[in-house]
């Protein structure tokens, strides 16, 4: 098998990390992390940018364009989306509502204090303490969500307090997430700002719920706007992947593809290879674009330990520097 010319980042460039704001809904695969690296790698000069699988909108958030044009398969998702860009003219509003239902709740709330209760918790259950004081309150929380599933305030405490900041929906149509080892901490609050001054700083945020393609047959895009792909990763082990599978990972390449041909700049995220598992499709896919090697230390849900035997890439159909 041909071996692929990986390119890595110049060595010399700094990487400025506080620069890096990151969303508040704290999705699964979020870039947040890497997005020091990215912005390196991405086109200057963006007209339209498009986030074709925008999850938590970590990428966009970070990212200076015109306008932006946010798409995720998952209606939950943009519904979060919509209800904090509707309430981020607001934003200290929008807390105070949490930090009400918190203590309505009786959830722990670390960013304010915590209490005599969860100190002894924390003594005997090092690492899930967070959840054994929170779950009581918690199944009451999502029962109450699951009677209205239109209360976005709720889904979006549900989404702090549930395990690793995921949304999960049973056959029914009801929120089965268990309860999580997370509480709302100054870092949720502080993420909800810094959303809510992106958007109040920009007025043309579009959100989409299409499939992929689909969403991007449906724009005019142009050459001097930039398309981010950052889908499913098919060898790795997610709740979502089970939307992924090798056919829609050769439609995406295809798509890819005609977009190259169009003269539409794209960036794609993805992973070569993770623990025993190799992206055949992928290898032979990209040997024809730019391939960036992306440091990453990838971590799933179902199992905490750091992957180093995993090759994050980002491949694109330009140049750095050439933009």
């Amino acid at each position: 098998m041909e071996q692929l010319n990986i390119l890595k980042l110049d060595p010399d460039v700094k990487l400025n990390k506080h620069e890096i704001v990151r969303s508040p809904l704290f999705y699964v695969g979020d870039k947040y992390k890497l997005m020091p690296q990215l912005k390196e790698l991405f086109p200057r000069n963006i007209r339209n940018y498009y986030d074709v699988f925008c999850g938590g909108g970590s990428a966009s958030i970070n990212v200076d364009a015109k306008a932006y044009y946010m798409n995720d398969i998952d209606s939950n998702i943009i519904s979060l989306h919509s209800h904090l860009q509707k309430n981020s003219p607001e934003i200290e509003k929008f807390i105070e509502r949490m930090y009400a239902l918190i203590k309505g709740y009786g959830l722990s709330h670390s960013e304010i204090s915590v209490d005599e209760k969860l100190e002894e918790l924390k003594e005997e259950y090092k690492k899930t303490y967070f959840s054994k004081y929170n779950k009581e309150s918690y199944l009451k929380l999502r029962e109450d969500y699951n009677k209205d599933l239109k209360n976005i305030d709720l889904l979006y405490l549900l989404l702090i307090y549930g395990f690793n900041h995921m949304i999960r929906f049973n056959q029914k149509g009801k929120f089965n997430l268990p309860v999580g080892n997370l509480d709302w901490n100054k870092n949720v609050t502080e993420s909800l700002i810094n959303y809510s001054d992106w958007v109040n700083s920009h007025r043309a945020i579009f959100l989409h719920n299409m499939d992929f393609e689909a969403f991007v047959d449906s724009k005019n895009i142009k050459t001097n706007d930039f398309v981010y792909f950052d889908p499913p990763y098919l060898i790795t082990f997610s709740d979502y992947n089970k939307l992924w599978n090798e056919k829609e990972e050769k439609r995406l390449y295809d798509l890819l593809d005609k977009l190259d041909a169009q003269g539409i700049k794209w960036g794609l995220s993805n992973m070569l290879n993770h623990k025993d598992k190799f992206n055949e499709i992928l290898y032979t896919w990209a040997s024809k674009y730019n391939i960036y090697s992306i440091k990453s230390n990838y971590i799933s849900r179902f199992d905490n330990t750091i992957k180093t035997d995993s090759k994050e890439v980002y491949i694109t159909n330009y140049e750095k520097g050439r933009t």
